[in-house]
Order: C-alpha cells, then sequence, then structure tokens
C-alpha cells in the first residue's frame, strides 16, 4: 500500500497530460485531500458549489462521480445550487446559520461542502464558516484551501486534471490501494 504524497507524485507524473505544474502543489494538495477522504471514507456527504462561471464544472463533477464506468461504491455527492434554489438569496447571517441548521438535520452523517469558486464571491460567507470546508479558491490566498489563478488561460484544463487526480484517489482509497498518510 503507497503512502498518499508519493502516490500522488506518481499519479501527476503518470498523467497523459501536461499536468507538471501540479508537482510542487502537492504539498499543499496532500494535507487537504487526506481530510476529504478521511471524512468521505466516514460516510459523511459532499456538498458541491462553485461560483456561477465554475458552474459547468460541478456539472460535469456530479456527471462524473458516480458514473458506472468508475466500478465502485456510489458515494453521496450533491449539488448543492439543485437542493436549494434559493442559495443565492441568502444574504443575512440567520440565514446562514437556518440553512445550516437543515443542512445538519438533512445530513446526519455529517457533510462538508466543495467549494470551486473565486475567493470574494457571495457563497464564501457560507463556506469560510467552517475550516472543515474543502476549498479550491480562485485569486485568493485563504488558509487550508487550494489556490488557483483566476488569468490562468489553461484553468479549465487544470481543474479537470485536479478533478481527475481527485477521482482515482477516491477510488485507489476505497480499494484499498493507497495508505492515508502524507
Amino acid at each position: 500500500m503507497q503512502k498518499l504524497l508519493a502516490w500522488t507524485l506518481q499519479s501527476i507524473r503518470d498523467e497523459e497530460s501536461d499536468f507538471s505544474w501540479m508537482e510542487e502543489k502537492r504539498y499543499d494538495w496532500t494535507p487537504l485531500i487526506k481530510s476529504v477522504l478521511e471524512r468521505i471514507v466516514q460516510g459523511q456527504s459532499v456538498l458541491i458549489l462553485t461560483d456561477p462561471p465554475r458552474r459547468w464544472f460541478g456539472h460535469y463533477i456530479q456527471n462524473k462521480i458516480n458514473a458506472t464506468i468508475n466500478n465502485r461504491p456510489f458515494l453521496p455527492f450533491y449539488q448543492m445550487t439543485r437542493m436549494f434554489s434559493m442559495l443565492e438569496d441568502i444574504q443575512s447571517a440567520q440565514d446562514l446559520a437556518l440553512l445550516e441548521d437543515m443542512l445538519d438535520i438533512s445530513f446526519s452523517n455529517g457533510y462538508f461542502i466543495w467549494y470551486i469558486g473565486e475567493g470574494t464571491h457571495p457563497f464564501t460567507k457560507l463556506v469560510y464558516r467552517n475550516e472543515e470546508n474543502f476549498l479550491w479558491i480562485l485569486d485568493d490566498q485563504v488558509q487550508n484551501s487550494f489556490f488557483l489563478k483566476g488569468s490562468d488561460p489553461l484553468l479549465d484544463l487544470k481543474l479537470i486534471q485536479l478533478y481527475k487526480l481527485f477521482d482515482s484517489t477516491i477510488t485507489a482509497v476505497l480499494f484499498g490501494e493507497l495508505e492515508l498518510e502524507s
């Protein structure tokens, strides 16, 4: 069984598209992914949330994560904006607390939000409230998040590459091929 950091490096190098940009960022990636995978294995649900320019990516994740071609158990991944269509209208601290109460009731095994988007989007009022959320933040350095540049002309490709790495890491963990040690 391989350790997470070594497995991640090998996966980056095995990628057929140019993924070398991720080699030095793997040190930022592995602690985040380790925490996320531990929570997934414990049965927590993942609530996908993106800012509007990355909405396509949220749909991409939702369509790929439980594809039958994966040959693995289905995982509890849900798009927040599809579950709660009024999400963009929530602004006040009281409304955010009520939303969190509803989510706590709905996901009794626990949940966390996987946010992909700009660090200044109004959705961050919700996602920054919990340090356990999985954050891919564009153009803003936030503690315990994975930083990406929104102006990067290859951003869309990098998002897909990161998703592929995330997805293959989930599979490796579920099938006991990977030890969640950094």
